[in-house]
This record gives C-alpha cells, sequence and structure tokens, in this order.
C-alpha cells in the first residue's frame, strides 16, 4: 500500500499541517478515518491531556476499531482516536452544554485529537488511564500548528472548526 497523508487544519486562523497515516500500525483505524474524510467540527483544547486539540464525531464506522498501536503518552505530532458514551463526556467538569456536540447519555462520541507538544498524560480523574489509538503523524508544518494552538489555549476557541481531509 502507498503512503496516504491528511491536512489537518483550522480554518477561521488558517493554519495546517500534513499528517502521515500509520497504516502499519493501526491499519483498522486508518482505513475507518480515511473512509470518513473529510470531517470538520468544532475544536475543542483538552482540560486533562494537556497539549491536546481535537474534534467530536458521531461515530463513522460500523464498528469501532480494536485498540491498536495505543499509548497514554503521546508525543508531539501524535494524532489519536478516542470513543467515547456520552456518559463519560457528560459531567459538568468537561464543560459540554446538555446538547453540545452531541454529548449526551448513550450517544458515542468519536474524538479526534492532534497532540502538538511534549509532556501529555492521558489519566482522567473520573474515567482513569484513557488510552487513544496513535493513527497519523504530523509530518509537516507541526511548528505552525503547534504556535495556533497556544493562541486557541490562550485566545479561546469559539467560533474555529478543526477539519480532517485527504492530502
Amino acid at each position: 500500500m502507498s503512503e496516504r497523508f491528511i491536512e489537518v487544519a483550522f480554518a477561521k486562523r488558517g493554519v495546517h499541517c500534513t499528517a502521515k497515516l500509520l497504516d502499519d500500525r493501526a491499519p483498522i483505524t486508518c482505513e475507518a478515518v480515511w473512509q470518513a474524510l473529510p470531517l470538520g467540527g468544532d475544536v475543542y483544547h483538552a482540560k486533562y491531556a494537556r497539549n491536546e486539540i481535537y474534534a467530536l464525531f458521531d461515530p463513522f464506522s460500523e464498528k469501532e476499531p480494536p485498540l491498536e498501536n495505543p499509548t497514554v503518552t503521546p508525543i508531539p505530532g501524535d494524532l489519536c482516536y478516542f470513543s467515547f458514551n456520552g456518559t463519560q463526556l457528560g459531567s459538568q467538569a468537561y464543560g459540554y452544554g446538555s446538547t453540545d456536540a452531541g454529548v449526551e447519555a448513550g450517544a458515542t462520541m468519536v474524538d479526534l485529537a492532534l497532540f502538538y507538544e511534549r509532556n501529555n498524560l492521558l489519566i482522567n480523574g473520573d474515567l482513569g488511564w484513557i488510552p487513544g489509538i496513535v493513527w497519523g503523524q504530523v509530518v509537516d508544518g507541526l511548528d505552525r500548528m503547534a504556535d495556533a494552538c497556544q493562541d486557541l489555549w490562550r485566545a479561546g476557541a469559539v467560533g474555529e472548526t478543526l477539519t480532517f481531509r485527504r492530502a
């Protein structure tokens, strides 16, 4: 199989980076994401994982991918896939309103995340360890994207969209 690449972008800030899919390490997840592209939604900055931005999506695969190529310590440039049910994300502590992003009891949500800096740890006070599937690695533009992520953290995410599309 030839290498596959995607673009991860902030629409409002006009910043993007390019990531290589890790088909050799997470083939089922990569194929599920690839077939679902393009994807886009409101961007959030993580509260607990540290240097992470993400968007939430309705499930886009018939069956959730298995936990292939897992990590609880993502490195800069990692793209991770998480799956949560609404009860896991429904706590006021996460900051979602009762209907924001479809977060409600019984609803499954897919979280596609980009980690842009070091020292990330995927542990949650309510749920414990939250392993993610590493399905992509940024190969170009991480420095620009990291600057934009820091701006998002400081200036706010309101009105910003995170998109994933084939490159």
